[in-house]
């Protein structure tokens, strides 16, 4: 009797006993990057660990398109095996023995196929292959680097160009409305020098990186032009147009930007036909900018006190963009210096065609930045002035 209470108590006792749940085992990890014999990344593929020399995989984790692979196994000591995807499963690529991975820790173990040990494996003739690889990529290597240099660096002439095109307003904001002309001209000159000094710089730099690259010389050519420098700029532009014509895939935007930067510099030192020759050049090469080329033209020859070249010049653009209002008051301005005077009357006579382009002028544009001189010129004229002129309406 008292054998049985007690054991039934010591069934109670066990029966009423805490349960205590068992924690799971700590994990440990591993990742590392594969690398082919090459020394490029190798995307794809998976990465085994083995206990017995690779005859069977215990964890399997895959490669990514990155050549990066990551996973998680029973703390234990491994074979680290690498297979291509279409490796079968009794071979492997490479390998790495006795790679210890402890819990709780994240094990580095890089798949380095272009170390020695590896490439001595192979055969002679896929080392030497290898060797010309290595070198090819190597090569391919470098000239990626240059390239991505030179389109940081002509992405930063881009924004030059615009800071020197915006350079009258930059002027006007950084010395205030109240700035003398002459101080405003200063700036401008100031900031224009600073921006084609460093373009100038960079594309010397580059051009001798890279010299069959046409939009680099074209660049150059820019920068020396607006530094005054027109023996350089004129060399710069024509190996422009040199390098572009042997290249695989001319580009008309660069030969049109070579050819006007040649007549501007034509234009600028009174070689009125040389200039002429490269403008239309540029127009031929590019005609859907043929406007934008005879009316930087006619601008640059207004600028240079060229009258006769720069009629001409705004013709051309007339004839291309007829609704273009500052071309009808280039070629008036390029008119009006042939006035005469009646001898009898004693009044002024314009010159044929001068008055028609500054009566367009006003027509296009009634209250443009010309419109006041314009007024003027023709009450001199006696001509009859419509304050409120504008662009007639279409029938």
């Amino acid at each position: 009797m008292k054998r049985t209470i007690l054991l039934c108590m010591g069934l109670l006792a066990f029966a009423v006993s805490p349960a205590f749940a068992q924690a799971p085992a700590p994990t440990a990890k591993i990742h590392g990057h594969v690398t082919d014999p090459t020394g490029l990344m190798r995307p794809n593929g998976s990465v085994s660990l083995s206990t017995d020399e690779g005859h069977t995989s215990k964890y399997t984790f895959q490669v990514d398109a990155n050549g990066d692979y990551t996973g998680e196994a029973n703390p234990g000591t491994y074979m680290v095996i690498f297979r291509q995807p279409d490796t079968p499963a009794n071979k492997m690529v490479d390998s790495f023995e006795s790679v210890k991975l402890v819990a709780g820790q994240d094990t580095l173990q890089d798949i380095d196929m272009s170390r020695k040990a590896f490439i001595d494996k192979l055969p002679k003739e896929t080392q030497d292959q290898l060797v010309a690889l290595r070198k090819k990529n190597s090569e391919a290597m470098k000239a990626n680097e240059v390239i991505k240099s030179l389109n940081a660096d002509i992405k930063t002439v881009s924004q030059d160009i615009k800071d020197i095109d915006a350079a009258p307003q930059t002027a006007k904001d950084t010395l205030g409305a109240a700035a003398a002309k002459a101080d405003v001209d200063a700036k401008v000159a100031e900031i224009r020098t600073t921006k084609y000094t460093d373009i100038q710089t960079l594309m010397k730099k580059d051009t001798a990186a890279k010299p069959d690259a046409s939009i680099l010389w074209a660049r150059l050519g820019q920068s020396e032009s607006g530094l005054k420098q027109y023996d350089d700029a004129t060399v710069a532009f024509k190996k422009a147009l040199e390098v572009d014509a042997a290249s695989p895939k001319p580009d008309i935007a660069i030969q049109g930007l070579a050819q006007s930067g040649l007549g501007e510099i034509y234009a600028r030192t009174g070689k009125v036909p040389d200039a002429n020759a490269a403008y239309d050049a540029a127009a031929k090469v590019n005609p859907t900018q043929a406007a934008f080329y005879f009316t930087n033209e006619a601008k640059i020859f207004f600028q240079t006190n060229q009258p006769d070249a720069q009629v001409a010049a705004a013709d051309e653009a007339i004839a291309i963009a007829p609704n273009s209002a500052v071309l009808y008051y280039l070629k008036g301005n390029g008119l009006v210096g042939k006035t005469t005077q009646d001898e009898k009357t004693k009044k002024l006579v314009a010159p044929p065609g001068c008055i028609e382009a500054y009566q367009k002028y006003l027509e296009l544009d009634p209250t443009g930045s010309y419109s006041g001189d314009v007024k003027q010129i023709l009450a001199s004229f006696n001509q009859p002035i419509d304050s409120g002129y504008k662009a007639k309406s279409k029938k």
